[in-house]
């Protein structure tokens, strides 16, 4: 379970999504459910998960819970954070 937070369609948030949608479909192969939250739209949703910066990553599952700041252009850090691979 991944959510997205970002504040409005701005092209970093576009961007992140879209790499965001790659990894997944590249690694987890359709065993993900992403949630977009736009903090734009409902700015109180982003204090459950303690947001300061945008577009930010968070998954909730499985746990611990992970957050990933930016617009995820990096693949091998956003593995390593989603603890798809093992860090070196």
């Amino acid at each position: 379970m991944l959510r997205l937070y970002v504040a409005g369609q701005t092209p970093k948030a576009v961007t992140a999504f879209n790499n965001l949608t790659k990894i997944c479909e590249d690694e987890l192969k359709g065993k993900y459910a992403i949630e977009v939250i736009d903090l734009m739209i409902n700015p109180q949703l982003g204090a459950a998960d303690q947001i300061f910066a945008l577009p930010t990553l968070v998954r909730k599952l499985p746990v611990p819970i992970r957050k990933i700041i930016g617009d995820l252009s990096n693949t091998e850090r956003v593995l390593i954070g989603l603890d798809l691979r093992p860090t070196e």
